[in-house]
């Protein structure tokens, strides 16, 4: 029982393993400020050219309320809000995955230094070496 709690521990405090639950809160943080964006500030210009439409209440009705039920409706409009979300996350990703890729290639194009010239005592073995040889 306890190899099981060790390597869950192990498992578990890795840097991959917590990159990723760091990764997966912010990606979460960050999804909620988007869809405020697009809510909130996107949105209701868009809404306002194409007259004064807001988008969250666009839905097709199916099914009229009743006393006992709720009605039943397509609600389109939140799925356009969900599209417009998706397409910035995804911009907004595109442009960072742009970005590390230009630095990982500007890394991979510069020179790598010149190597070191070799220190006296292995210019002098080198010499004795060739002496040797001969």
């Amino acid at each position: 029982m306890s190899g099981i709690v060790k390597e869950f521990k192990e498992f578990a405090v890795k840097g991959n393993v917590v990159d990723m639950a760091v990764g997966i809160i912010i990606g979460g943080a960050f999804g909620k400020i988007v869809s405020s964006f697009v809510n909130d500030v996107v949105m209701p210009p868009i809404g306002m050219l194409i007259g004064g439409v807001d988008f969250q209440s666009l839905s097709l009705v199916l099914q009229e309320a009743t006393e006992a039920e709720a009605a039943v409706t397509i609600n389109y409009g939140l799925f356009i809000n969900n599209v417009v979300d998706f397409v910035i996350i995804a911009f907004v990703i595109f442009m960072a995955i742009k970005a590390i890729n230009r630095l990982k290639r500007k890394e991979e194009a510069a020179p790598e230094p010149a190597p070191a010239p070799p220190s006296p005592e292995v210019e002098l073995l080198s010499e004795i070496r060739d002496l040797l040889k001969k």
